[in-house]
C-alpha cells in the first residue's frame, strides 16, 4: 500500500465556550483558502450553524464529526474521505476541549484521539498573562491520549502582552503560534446556538477582515508545518445493493429560513434519489413530480411573516401532503407544517396547517440535547435544539421511545399525519440509511 501523502491537519479547541474559536476558525479557513489551498472544514458535535459558516468561509461543505450520533468507524471514514480531496483539514472543536455528553465521551479531545489529530488551543487571554502557563500545562498533560502542540491567543492587543504569553508557552512546551487582537469589527452576534446565521453580508465582511489580519499576527506557515502528518488511509466504501430502476425525486427546503442540515444526510438522499432544492420563502410551488419532501430545521420564527405571506407555496405543500405525499419535517420544518407560528410579541402567522399544532416563541425556553430514537425497529440518533413551545391540537404520536444521552426518557415525540413524519429531533442518517429507505418505501 502506498504511503499516504502528508497534509496539515489539526483540531482547534478551547478551554471553554466563548473563547473565540469559531471566529478564529472562520478567519483561518478564509486565510488558508486565499493561498489557493483546498481547505476542508469539520465541526465536532451536532452543531449545524457553525458548519454553515464554515462552508461559506472555506468554499466547500463542512462536515460534522459526532461520536454520539455516529460510530467511531463512520467518523474516521467521513474524515478520511473528505480529507483525501483537500490540502488542509481544519476541525473546530465543541465547547471546552474535554466537555462531552458524559464526562469526555464524544468531546473534542475524544475526536482528536480517534483521528490522531494535533490540537491547537485557542485561549482567551484578555485578562491573563503568565498565568496561562499552568492552564496550558494542565490541558497538555491531563489526558495522555491527545497531543497539544500549539496555542493561539485571543483578545491580545499589544506586543508586550503577547510576549508574556510566548514565555508561558516556552516554559510548558507548547508552541505559541500567534494571536488575534480585540476588534469591534470581528464581532458576530450570537443567535441561539453557535453564531448568528442571519446578516450574511455582515458575516462575510467579518470573515474578510479576519483573513486580512490573521497573516500579520498568526504564523500560518509554522501552523501548517507543525501540524503536517500523513493523511488518513482512505478505505473503500461498502458496496450498496443495485440501484432502483427509478430514482425518486426528493425536494429539500433550503433558504435563509431552513439551513440546519447535516451534509452527510444530504449525501445519503443523493444516493437514493434525484435531489432538488427549493425555497419556501421565494418559490411558488414544490419542484414538479416531488416524491419525497424534506423540511429541515432552521429559523422559521425569524421569517414567519414572509413564510406566511407566500400563500402559493403553503398551498402547494399542503396539497402534496393531503394527497399522500411522503415527507419528513424536523424542528423548523415541523413548525412550518403547523397551523401557525406565534412570534414573541404574540402575533400569529398562519402556516401550512398540515399538522394540528401551533408553535410559539412566547415564553421561549431552550430545549437542547442528544436524542436516541427507537422507532419501527430502528435505533436512530439525533439532536434536539429549539426555543419554541408546541401546543398539540390533535397530533398523532408515533410509537417511539426517545431518550437523552444518559438514557433518560424525554418529552419530545415523533408524529405522523398520513405519510408525513415530524419531530423536534434533528436526526442523523448519514450512517444509518435504513431510516431514509423506510421513508422512501424501500425499507
Amino acid at each position: 500500500m502506498p504511503t499516504p501523502p502528508a497534509k496539515s491537519q489539526f483540531l482547534l479547541a478551547a478551554p471553554s465556550s466563548g473563547s473565540g474559536k469559531t471566529t478564529l476558525t472562520l478567519g483561518l479557513l478564509r486565510a488558508l483558502a486565499r493561498r489557493g489551498l483546498a481547505v476542508q472544514p469539520f465541526k465536532c458535535g451536532p452543531d449545524y450553524l457553525d458548519t454553515h459558516h464554515h462552508s461559506q468561509a472555506a468554499g466547500r461543505p463542512s462536515l460534522n464529526l459526532d461520536l454520539f450520533m455516529a460510530s467511531p468507524a463512520h467518523a474516521r471514514a467521513t474524515y478520511a474521505c473528505a480529507t483525501h480531496a483537500a490540502d488542509v483539514a481544519v476541525v473546530e472543536g465543541v465547547m471546552g476541549l474535554f466537555d462531552g455528553a458524559d464526562r469526555m465521551q464524544g468531546s473534542s479531545a475524544a475526536v482528536a484521539e480517534l483521528l490522531d489529530l494535533p490540537i491547537v488551543l485557542v485561549v482567551n487571554a484578555k485578562a491573563m498573562a503568565y498565568s496561562v502557563a499552568p492552564l496550558l500545562f494542565g490541558f497538555k498533560h491531563f489526558y495522555p491520549g491527545i497531543r497539544l502542540v500549539g496555542a493561539i491567543f485571543n483578545f491580545v492587543n499589544t506586543a508586550s502582552h503577547y510576549q508574556f504569553l510566548q514565555e508561558a508557552c516556552a516554559d510548558v512546551g507548547v508552541e505559541a503560534l500567534g494571536y488575534l487582537p480585540s476588534r469591534p469589527e470581528f464581532a458576530i452576534p450570537s443567535r441561539h446556538l453557535g453564531l448568528s446565521i442571519d446578516a450574511e453580508i455582515q458575516q462575510e465582511a467579518v470573515v474578510e477582515a479576519l483573513a486580512d489580519l490573521l497573516p500579520q499576527t498568526v504564523d500560518l506557515d509554522r501552523l501548517l508545518a507543525l501540524t503536517t502528518q500523513p493523511a488518513p488511509v482512505l478505505l473503500p466504501s461498502p458496496v450498496e445493493g443495485p440501484p432502483p430502476a427509478t430514482r425518486p425525486r426528493i425536494a429539500v427546503a433550503r433558504d435563509a429560513a431552513f439551513t440546519f442540515t447535516y451534509h452527510q444526510n444530504l449525501q445519503v438522499l443523493a444516493e437514493f434519489g434525484e435531489v432538488s432544492y427549493f425555497s419556501p420563502l421565494a418559490d411558488a410551488a414544490l419542484p414538479p413530480g416531488t416524491d419525497f419532501l424534506y423540511l429541515p430545521g432552521g429559523y422559521p420564527e425569524l421569517f414567519a411573516e414572509a413564510l406566511s405571506a407566500n400563500g402559493p407555496m403553503l398551498a402547494s405543500i399542503a396539497a402534496y401532503c393531503a394527497a399522500g405525499g411522503a415527507a419528513y419535517a424536523e424542528c423548523g420544518g415541523l413548525m412550518y407544517l403547523g397551523t401557525s407560528i406565534i412570534a414573541a410579541n404574540g402575533h400569529a402567522f398562519p402556516m401550512a396547517a398540515v399538522l394540528p399544532c401551533t408553535t410559539s416563541m412566547e415564553n421561549a425556553k431552550l430545549t437542547l440535547g442528544y436524542r436516541t430514537v427507537e422507532w419501527n425497529g430502528l435505533t436512530l440518533k439525533g439532536h434536539e435544539f429549539h426555543y419554541s413551545q408546541l401546543t398539540d391540537h390533535g397530533l398523532m404520536p408515533e410509537p417511539a421511545h426517545i431518550t437523552s444521552a444518559r438514557e433518560i426518557a424525554v418529552p419530545v415525540q415523533l408524529y405522523r399525519q398520513g405519510k408525513v413524519l415530524a419531530s423536534y429531533v434533528h436526526l442523523y442518517w448519514g450512517e444509518n440509511k435504513e431510516f431514509i429507505k423506510k421513508m422512501l418505501g424501500r425499507g
